[in-house]
């Protein structure tokens, strides 16, 4: 019994030596590799969105409050259709006493006042003849020393006064004429800028498209800070930024390679078709756009996308996973030992080794 107590802890220690042994040879495999001769291609990140082609966001150039909605998500519209209709009220009534007041003003309307006008100039006229006959039968009479002086200064008094009240008659009608006409212009065009105005209150679609989103609802208050709506074509293009350092290694026509998280590991290729020429001072980025080669069967605006822009590819490269360094300029040899390497092209999980290990070299993944 003594015996047989002694052996089996013994071999529980052995079978647990093996197993150990076991795990470390497997872990050992598994996080330990030699370099492989591959193509490697140098590309450069960047982060950016899907976009809908044209992508238009609605505004309205008033604050208020969203009376009607003519359109739903999804809707396919035509350049030109009403959006929404803000509520108009006080401006219904501001047109309306535009309107009046155009009427009232109406050149053709105020002819009686013209009419009066007139009528007061042929009385002066009238009473101008017959002041100036009364000039002339006294002047004659004076000559021939009939009449007294005063009366004939009288006559030639009054007919100066109907001469001048004849001139001030005739400049009252230009005067009130012209007054008619600016007043009779002046109504109708506050009446037009009264109904450009209601035409604020009514928000149509500068593009045809289809209707992606709406932010808004029949009754709430629109202050401008956010579109009411998002409107775009059923083409898709890809925005990025670009940073400064990279943007001179870009060129349209580019092969550039797409993730997205909706389609988790899946790439899809594109090609770069414009790059904004000027800087973005506040993110020191470009902007470039790409199209898909070959799209994905869904998207959406705004969904968020990693690029991987294709600078050149190099054949035949002793390349190890970029895991695998230890920092940017060594890796871990099985033994412990940091080797420095010089490294070459890099993507998004490998890197070209240049010099400081061969294809026979093994080295293991560092610890994290």
């Amino acid at each position: 019994m003594r015996k047989q107590n002694l052996i089996e802890p013994n071999y529980n220690v052995f079978l647990l030596g093996v197993l150990l042994l076991t795990l470390f040879s497997c872990t050992s495999k598994k996080d330990s590799i030699t370099p492989e001769v591959m193509n490697i291609t140098e590309s450069i990140y960047a982060t950016g969105f899907i976009k809908s082609k044209n992508q238009y966001e609605v505004f309205a150039p008033i604050n208020g409050i969203i009376e009607k909605i003519f359109v739903s998500e999804g809707a396919m519209i035509a350049k030109g259709d009403t959006i929404f209709r803000i509520e108009n009220k006080s401006q219904e009534l501001a047109i309306e006493n535009a309107r009046l007041n155009s009427t009232t003003s109406d050149y053709s309307n105020n002819q009686d006042k013209l009419l009066a006008a007139q009528d007061a100039i042929e009385i002066a006229k009238k009473t101008l003849t017959y002041d100036s006959l009364q000039y002339h039968r006294q002047k004659k009479l004076w000559e021939k020393n009939i009449g007294s002086k005063i009366e004939l200064e009288q006559k030639e008094l009054k007919l100066k006064t109907s001469e001048a009240e004849l001139e001030r008659m005739r400049s009252i009608y230009e005067d009130l004429k012209r007054q008619i006409k600016l007043a009779s212009s002046q109504s109708k065009n506050n009446l037009k800028i009264a109904q450009l105005t209601r035409d604020n209150f009514i928000v149509k679609s500068e593009v045809g498209g289809l209707v992606y989103k709406l932010n808004k609802e029949e009754g709430e208050l629109f202050d401008g800070r956010d579109p009411v709506a998002i409107i775009g074509t059923e083409a898709f293009v890809i925005e990025f930024s670009i940073d400064e350092k990279d943007i001179i290694k870009v060129k349209k026509g580019q092969q550039v390679m797409i993730r997205m998280d909706s389609y988790g590991s899946e790439v899809f290729e594109a090609r770069i078709i414009a790059i904004e020429p000027m800087m973005n001072s506040r993110t020191r980025s470009f902007q470039a756009e790409a199209v898909f080669i070959k799209k994905p069967n869904q998207l959406y605006p705004n969904l968020t996308v990693e690029a991987n822009i294709i600078i050149q590819t190099k054949e035949n490269a002793l390349t190890i996973p970029r895991k695998y360094l230890a920092n940017d300029t060594s890796v871990l040899l099985m033994n412990g030992d940091r080797q420095t390497i010089e490294v070459g092209l890099m993507d998004f999980e490998m890197v070209e080794v240049l010099n400081g290990i061969d294809k026979n070299t093994r080295i293991q993944l560092p610890s994290k």
